[in-house]
């Protein structure tokens, strides 16, 4: 039986994940604040070594897939917290737990960025502190700035984290796919926070969506599975868009 461990199953894209994942006859090994095999904060590096060290003994050391699908949205305070768990608690993860998804190679992870990350002044010092892996500078630099900004910077980071891993030695030489989703503005718990927020309630309802509305966590999920699966095993470094053409409708000339 497939081992796949998933953060932020409790809720949202990843208890969706799970959900199709088990249906599908894998165990899940899901990490959250509650409801979940590992409980661990990933906002602090000693929940990020619990949920890596605990993940690694449930699985005897051989992991099939990972999901790092854990995050926080734009409401949150204080703003350095956005930082700490949507990068930081990602890429703790997926460092973390390689090893034993190149010891089931082969395999494959699967990171959720977003794509606010590419939202104007997404770009920014933040990106660079925590490719840096500076977390210090990155939440000195998040107490300074929007909920928005730091949540688009981090998403960007996270997806730039990606792409830079993705074609090594160390992952696909390893026999371990990694790649990621950049789902728009879906129906989930962080999606319900940022739509009750009076400055960035007005700003969600105000994007276009194409296809027609905000999307469901089932829709995510598929893509998550798909990228999983043997049907993606030629997808390496791949950002796969969720978002029901946003991105295609904002920067159609940008891919």
């Amino acid at each position: 039986m497939a081992v796949v461990a998933v953060s932020g199953s409790a809720s949202g894209i990843g208890a969706a994940v799970r959900t199709r994942l088990e249906r599908a006859g894998m165990r899940v090994l899901g990490v959250d604040l509650r409801d979940a095999e590992v409980i661990a904060d990933l906002a602090t590096a000693l929940g990020r070594a619990t949920a890596v060290d605990r993940i690694a003994a449930a699985c005897t050391g051989r992991l099939d897939g990972l999901v790092v699908c854990a995050g926080v949205g734009p409401q949150v305070e204080p703003q350095a917290t956005i930082v700490s768990v949507d990068y930081f608690g990602a890429t703790a993860l997926l460092a973390g737990l390689r090893p034993a998804l190149a010891a089931a190679a082969p395999s494959a992870a699967v990171a959720v960025s977003s794509n606010a990350a590419t939202l104007p002044g997404a770009e920014s010092p933040l990106v660079a502190a925590c490719l840096a892996d500076d977390e210090a500078q990155a939440r000195q630099l998040a107490a300074s700035a929007t909920g928005a900004a730091v949540y688009a910077s981090a998403k960007l980071a996270l997806a730039r984290w990606v792409r830079r891993h993705a074609p090594t030695a160390a992952w696909a030489g390893a026999g371990v796919r990694l790649n990621a989703v950049a789902p728009g503005a879906v129906r989930t718990p962080l999606l319900s926070g940022g739509l009750a927020h009076p400055r960035y309630g007005p700003a969600i309802r105000a994007l276009p969506i194409p296809t027609g509305d905000f999307g469901t966590p089932e829709q995510v999920a598929a893509a998550i599975a798909f990228l999983l699966g043997p049907d993606a095993a030629f997808c390496c470094g791949s950002v796969l868009y969720v978002d029901g053409g946003t991105d295609a409708l904002v920067r159609g000339d940008a891919f």
